[in-house]
C-alpha cells in the first residue's frame, strides 16, 4: 500500500514536467513572477518518519532486551505558504501546517526459554508545525529553476499521549513530549506554468530535542534518547 502514494506523486510530477517543457518551447510563463516581494500558496506532502535511537550505556545486565529497530511509517502534510523575496533568488518562507506522522519501534526480547519475542510500538502524532526556511534558487532557465533549502521548525503535537495513565491504558505505550525543534535541509525544482508556479522538493527534518518521556517500563527504560527524523516529499502550488 505504501507504493501507491509514490506512484501517484511520480505520475503527477511527470505530467507537470511535460506540461512545463511544452510551455517552455512556446515562451516564458509568469515573466513578472520574481519581481513581486510576496507570494502565497500551499503544500501537499508525503512523509516517512522514524527515530534516532540512543540506548543507555552500559545496558542493564538484567534486561532481556536484545534490540530496538525503527519501522518507518508513512504520513502526510498539509501546509500554507507565505514567501518574502527581499532580493533576487533569495526567499524567506513561512510554512505553517499540519503533519500527520506515524513512527514504529520494533523491540526484540529474549524469553526465559531462550526464544525471542517481538513487540511493535507505534507512536502517532499530529504536529502543528511552524517552519521558517531560507530558499536559495538558481536563475531561471526558461520555465525551470533549481533551489536549496535550509531552516528551522518548532512543532507542537496536538495528539500527544504524554498524560496517559499507563495503569489505565490497554497496552503500554512509549510516551513522547508534545514539543519538538528540528532543522530542515533539502532542495527542489521550480516549474513556471501558465497560471501558477509548481515545485517539487525533497527535504529531511532532523529533531534536536530528546522527545522521550522516561518511565520505568520495558519499552522506555532501556532508551537514553529518542530524536525525530522525517523524510518529506512536497508539492508546492504558488501564485
Amino acid at each position: 500500500m505504501r507504493i501507491i502514494p509514490f506512484c501517484f506523486l511520480t505520475i503527477l510530477f511527470a505530467a507537470l514536467s511535460l506540461e512545463s517543457y511544452a510551455q517552455a518551447r512556446s515562451g516564458t510563463n509568469l515573466p513578472r513572477f520574481d519581481s513581486r516581494y510576496y507570494h502565497f500558496g500551499f503544500l501537499l506532502s508525503y512523509n516517512t518518519s522514524s527515530f534516532y535511537i540512543d540506548r543507555k550505556f552500559p545496558p542493564n545486565p538484567n534486561d532481556s532486551l536484545l534490540s530496538i529497530e525503527n519501522v518507518p511509517q508513512a504520513g502526510f502534510n498539509l501546509a500554507l505558504l507565505a514567501s518574502y523575496n527581499p532580493v533576487k533568488n533569495v526567499n524567506i518562507r513561512f510554512i505553517p501546517g499540519l503533519s500527520f506522522q506515524d513512527r514504529g519501534l520494533n523491540y526484540t526480547f529474549k524469553t526465559f526459554t531462550g526464544e525471542t519475542e517481538t513487540f511493535l510500538k507505534r507512536t502517532e502524532s499530529v504536529w502543528l508545525d511552524f517552519p521558517v526556511v531560507l530558499k536559495l534558487r538558481t536563475n531561471r532557465t526558461g520555465n525551470f529553476a533549481a533551489y536549496a533549502l535550509m531552516g528551522g521548525k518548532y512543532s507542537l503535537d496536538m495528539q500527544s499521549q504524554k498524560d496517559v495513565n499507563q495503569a489505565l491504558a490497554q497496552d503500554i505505550i512509549v510516551k513522547l513530549t508534545d514539543r519538538d525543534i528540528s532543522l530542515d535541509f533539502g532542495g527542489g525544482f521550480d516549474f513556471f506554468l501558465q497560471y501558477f508556479k509548481f515545485a517539487v522538493e525533497f527535504k529531511t527534518s532532523i529533531g534536536m530535542r530528546n522527545v522521550l518521556l522516561e518511565e520505568p517500563t520495558p519499552f522506555s527504560a532501556p532508551i537514553d534518547q529518542l530524536r525525530t527524523r522525517t523524510f518529506i516529499v512536497s508539492f508546492t502550488f504558488e501564485g
